[in-house]
């Protein structure tokens, strides 16, 4: 077991470690303590074949990229060490290592035949003089590379801290160009990370709120190109689409994927009042959910599909409610002060993720599903449009800048509040859908 660096990083958080009940691994819940990153060692992979060296430091930066990312490591410099890692099943030299305050090493090989990339990983805990686990091998293509890096750091994530990553998988969201007053929006994949992404629509057309599948599969959104706001499903691998039958006169909007991946929440308008219906995607099917004379909207499931969340102004402001989905009394669970909004459901199904008006700024926050324990993690003149890492440890939004030149760009949080870093992008973005794990 990598036991002295996990204690090292629980004591780090302010926490006592302790062993699960049944004598098995040490799992840790990261608080609000105070975090000193752990030290760990990413050299740059063993190339095995011949021109394999540029791919193996290429994925090393890849990996650490990833892990110092999240705040919970700190990369040694190359220049620092003391051992260099040339062969892969050579014996680590852990007294090097442990020389330059190393807790943690990532070692690994790469090799390139062609188009295809085999990669090798191990980790080690210095202290303990160990390897942690069993080493890994992935497969790939050389355009695939940096999936492989991810899927390495997520591995080595998971071990140390004992959660899943979240590292390899996507984000679909609305990519922004133009002044404010002209701006042109199209659907954009990406990595998690700003990478690779993929344009899916043109920007002639208003698009708005694309919602990932709970498998990444599929997108739903909001489209304006009829003139009137329509939902549209589309495949990403085929980037094929067609629109869900909607009732002539009327404006839907705000959708969401249940759980099941078959159903479908949204908001319909007509005339003055907003009411969250759900439909079968397959049979089109629809049922009506909420029936007050107030403004409804902004639906999302709980992890097990049996529960909504949703903002509503039937207390007079823009609220937070829970209802159950098979009909019943939906229940207030937001009463801090201002507006919130745009509530999302923790794939972990612990918190809700919202946006917070208050006293002219705009928050991004966090409560219990009972409304308890509300915390702010953002402020700014326009935070809005929270969305959860498969894990539910980080939170993905969009913040606009002031001004007429303002622009929007997206950004990450871990939950405790720390750690907010831009996510690079070509160009400016909103709506972000963090997608799942990808296989």
């Amino acid at each position: 077991m990598m036991v002295r660096v996990l204690i090292a990083l629980l004591m780090s958080l302010g926490i006592t470690p302790a062993l699960a009940q049944d004598g098995g691994p040490l799992r840790i819940e990261i608080t609000e303590g105070v975090i000193e990153p752990l030290p760990i060692a990413v050299p740059n992979l063993v190339p095995e074949t011949a021109g394999s060296a540029e791919i193996g430091a290429q994925l090393a930066r890849v990996i650490a990229t990833d892990l110092t990312g999240t705040g919970l490591f700190r990369e040694l410099p190359n220049s620092a060490f003391i051992s260099q890692v040339s062969d892969f099943n050579a014996p680590v030299q852990y007294a090097d290592w442990k020389a330059i305050n190393a807790q943690a090493l990532v070692t690994g090989a790469v090799s390139v035949q062609g188009n295809n990339v085999n990669v090798k990983f191990r980790l080690y805990d210095v202290f303990s003089g160990a390897e942690l686990g069993e080493g890994l091998q992935f497969a790939g293509t050389v355009d695939g590379m940096r999936r492989i890096a991810h899927k390495v750091a997520d591995a080595v994530y998971t071990r140390i801290t004992g959660e899943s990553g979240y590292f390899d998988s996507r984000v679909v969201y609305v990519s922004e160009t133009g002044p404010k007053n002209q701006r042109r929006k199209r659907l954009a994949v990406m990595d998690y990370d700003g990478a690779n992404v993929q344009f899916l629509t043109g920007s002639t057309d208003i698009v708005l709120a694309p919602r990932f599948s709970k498998n990444g599969d599929r997108v739903l959104y909001t489209s304006y190109e009829t003139g009137f706001p329509r939902i549209y499903v589309l495949d990403v691998g085929s980037v094929q689409r067609r629109v869900l039958d909607s009732n002539v006169g009327t404006m839907s909007f705000a959708p969401r994927f249940a759980p099941d991946g078959q159903t479908v929440v949204y908001s319909v308008s007509q005339g003055s009042n907003t009411d969250i219906y759900s439909m079968n995607i397959n049979s089109g099917a629809a049922t009506r959910l909420t029936n007050t004379p107030a403004i409804e909207t902004a639906p999302s499931f709980n992890p097990d599909g049996s529960q909504l969340v949703f903002e509503s102004d039937r207390s007079g402001s823009q609220q937070l409610y829970i209802m159950p989905i098979g009909g019943g009394e939906a229940k207030r669970i937001s009463f801090g002060e201002g507006r919130y909004g745009t509530p999302v459901w923790s794939p972990r199904g612990d918190l809700i993720a919202f946006t917070k008006q208050s006293k002219g700024r705009f928050h991004i926050g966090v409560m219990r599903t009972d409304g308890s324990e509300e915390r702010l993690l953002t402020a700014s003149f326009l935070d809005e449009g929270p969305s959860w890492s498969p894990n539910g440890r980080v939170v993905m939004f969009a913040r606009e800048t002031q001004g007429a030149g303002g622009q929007s760009n997206l950004y990450s949080v871990d939950i405790t509040g720390r750690n907010l870093r831009p996510v690079r992008t070509p160009e400016g973005g909103s709506d972000p859908s963090w997608g799942p794990l990808q296989p």
